[in-house]
C-alpha cells in the first residue's frame, strides 16, 4: 500500500492573462489571449491567438484592459470563463 497523505491542496483552476476586445455584451466580456510558440518543423516563432467569452458580474472591465480569467462552470453555450481581476486599466 502506497502511503497518501490527504493536505488541502489548491486546486488546479485553469488561467489566461488577455486584453479585453469587447464590453458591448451585458455582464460579459469578450477577452484576446495570444501566446506565443515554436513552429514544430521550422522554429519560427508564431503568435497563435483565441478569444474567450468571460462572466463579467460588475462590468469592471472595460475595452482595452489587461485581464485575468479563470475556468469555471458554462454560463451559456459560448461562455465557460469568469473574470478574476484586472490587471491593468486601458
Amino acid at each position: 500500500m502506497s502511503d497518501v497523505t490527504t493536505s488541502a491542496k489548491q486546486p488546479l483552476i485553469a488561467t489566461e492573462t488577455g486584453r479585453v476586445v469587447s464590453d458591448k455584451m451585458t455582464k460579459t466580456i469578450t477577452v484576446l489571449v495570444e501566446r506565443r510558440v515554436k513552429h514544430p518543423l521550422y522554429g519560427k516563432v508564431v503568435t497563435k491567438s483565441n478569444k474567450y467569452h468571460a462572466h463579467d458580474e460588475a462590468s469592471v472591465a472595460k475595452m482595452g484592459d489587461l485581464v485575468e480569467i479563470k475556468a469555471c462552470r458554462p454560463f451559456s453555450k459560448t461562455k465557460s470563463w469568469a473574470l478574476s481581476k484586472v490587471l491593468e486599466k486601458a
